[in-house]
């Protein structure tokens, strides 16, 4: 009955002509915006920067929220900045998020402004670009920010914006995410009623916004799996204890974990190595070798069977090379499972509409992706949705895809996504879309 009742709000409110069109004051500010937010997000795409490290990101979003006559707190979570916004009349709360970081991924897209930068990651030197679209995050709410303070004295209620660090998880041994900003207390002083995000994705088209209610991203944990054996010559493979063979088979048999064991007739589960180290030379067989991969999953009963199995495969695999094994499974604590509330959903999906217009708001089913935004959805009801950036005319199910280092996003994505934040946040505050009743 609850499903009934919110699709026949969601068709009442799109067949009413008072919620048909975007905000006036909407489409005035992406115009005016709209040079000003492609210019930042070229420049934090030519200057990006990993996880707990934003120092010059942060300065600059700092910097613009001076400016606009807010007081913006700086050092949140390492490198993360915060500024309320507080409207001329009274009204809800609510947050509005952008993540911050970049990735250890050498660019390969021939844009003038590609990055260059290089850091230290895990031990070796990488570059490091905004492949997966943070860059634009970050713009289109600092535009977001100078459009609500250019309306505050009309403004219902107040605004909680949170430019966050290290989404894609702080550097090894170091706190930091979304997590680490609801620890220090983002939330503590001011609770918001809902909390907004979204997404740039490669997988949906420029122009179009995808949304899903319910669960909607993948609960995201790593794991860390040391195989040890005992060195010896590649000739005298029998001197010694071969871990590389027994990892290689470790790795194979971890495949029957999701295919045999798991009903993924009830949910997807992903298990994923990501990374191989162990061994310098052609001719020496190591001592040990590392692996690092991720697990995806929708459930808690089957993420934590996914943990034990691997774990079971890790041992006994290896005990049966001979050799033993460290298995930290998972490693660290993962991102629970990213969930849209659904009254929440259905309230918005016709601002969504109306930015976008009709049949341009798609629902991309279960998203495998992980997002740190749960934490924040966890503590308020959340709605978290993407932004197509895929050129038109270009098949998003086969262009280089967040993370890729050919990443491509089509700037009008800039666009759509600040009218969307800009219309989702003005018509909860000014209450133009009545909540579900009952």
């Amino acid at each position: 009955m609850h499903r009934l009742r919110v699709v026949a709000l969601v068709a009442a409110l799109l067949s009413t002509p008072v919620f048909a069109q975007e905000r006036a004051e909407v489409a005035s500010a992406a115009q005016k915006l709209q040079p000003e937010v492609l210019a930042w997000r070229r420049d934090i795409h030519q200057h990006p920067e990993l996880g707990n490290r934003e120092v010059r990101t942060s300065r600059l979003v700092a910097d613009h929220l001076r400016e606009l006559g807010l007081e913006p707190k700086t050092g949140i979570a390492t490198t993360g900045v915060t500024a309320i916004l507080k409207g001329g009349k009274p009204g809800p709360r609510i947050a509005l998020r952008a993540d911050m970081d970049a990735l250890p991924v050498t660019e390969r897209t021939d844009v003038p402004f590609a990055s260059k930068a290089t850091a230290t990651f895990r031990g070796e030197t990488t570059g490091v670009m905004h492949a997966c679209g943070h860059d634009a995050h970050t713009s289109i709410l600092m535009g977001v920010a100078e459009a609500l303070v250019a309306m505050k004295d009309e403004l219902p209620g107040e605004v909680l914006l949170v430019f966050q660090p290290a989404e894609e998880g702080p550097p090894d041994g170091e706190e930091g995410g979304a997590e680490q900003m609801l620890v220090e207390g983002i939330f503590r002083d001011f609770k918001p009623e809902a909390v907004f995000g979204l997404h740039v994705f490669s997988t949906v088209q420029a122009g179009q916004i995808a949304v899903h209610s319910g669960p909607t991203m993948a609960a995201s944990d790593r794991f860390n799996i040391v195989v040890k054996g005992r060195q010896t010559h590649g000739s005298r493979p029998w001197g010694g204890i071969d871990p590389v063979v027994a990892a290689a088979d470790l790795i194979g048999s971890a495949q029957s974990i999701v295919s045999r064991r798991q009903n993924i007739s009830k949910l997807p589960v992903v298990v994923s190595f990501g990374a191989i180290k162990g061994g310098i030379r052609y001719n020496i067989i190591p001592d040990s070798v590392e692996l690092v991969g991720t697990i995806r999953s929708f459930d808690e009963g089957m993420r934590q069977a996914v943990f034990a199995d691997l774990k079971n495969v890790a041992e006994h695999v290896s005990a049966a090379h001979g050799a033993t094994v460290d298995a930290k499974v998972p490693d660290t604590k993962g991102n629970p499972v990213t969930v849209n509330d659904p009254a929440l959903t259905a309230r918005m999906l016709p601002s969504l509409e109306k930015v976008a217009g009709q049949g341009n708001v798609v629902d991309p089913g279960l998203t495998m992706g992980a997002e740190d935004f749960s934490f924040y959805a966890k503590e308020v009801p959340g709605l978290f949705f993407f932004v197509g950036a895929t050129p038109k005319g270009q098949d998003p199910m086969k262009a280089p895809s967040n993370h890729s280092p050919e990443f491509f996003l089509d700037e009008s994505a800039l666009d759509l996504g600040l009218r969307a934040l800009l219309q989702v946040s003005l018509d909860y505050l000014h209450g133009t879309n009545p909540p579900p009743a009952g």
